[in-house]
């Protein structure tokens, strides 16, 4: 790995703070931690952040996921290792993660509906803005 091209948690402290706060929130969310997990791990795939990958994927085997489903999370659309819910998550991580090609489609979104309440569908969404912006940090930071 590359050297740190900046200190940016020492450089931005209150705003990263608020990064760690923002992420310690979405924690407590209804939607419960292996999901979180998941979609940061996903996101951080597609994106390609070594840093962040490592951490998602060990904090998923810590809490107990199988190895053949953090084995198939890239292929989650053809694998019989994932819910309706978490499909879902994963949909809806993708097409906002991939935002400048998608748009964010009526497609994706609605089926969110009858699979998480008003207030999951924003926790996931932000969580989703949360795991790009991370990743942003780590790659374009070279941490």
């Amino acid at each position: 790995m590359s050297q740190l091209r900046l200190p940016y948690a020492k450089l931005s402290p209150e705003t990263y703070q608020g990064f760690l706060m923002a992420n310690k929130s979405l924690g407590n969310s209804a939607l419960g931690q292996p999901l979180i997990e998941m979609v940061n791990l996903r996101v951080s795939q597609i994106n390609g952040c070594a840093y962040c990958l490592e951490m998602h994927a060990a904090a998923l085997r810590a809490g107990g996921m199988a190895e053949i489903k953090l084995d198939s999370l890239a292929g989650w659309r053809v694998s019989s290792h994932f819910s309706e819910r978490e499909r879902g998550a994963l949909a809806w991580a993708e097409s906002l993660t991939h935002i400048s090609t998608t748009g964010a489609p009526d497609e994706v979104f609605e089926p969110l509906k009858s699979l998480f309440t008003d207030g999951e569908i924003a926790d996931l969404t932000f969580a989703v803005a949360l795991i790009n912006a991370f990743n942003r940090l780590a790659i374009g930071m070279r941490q």
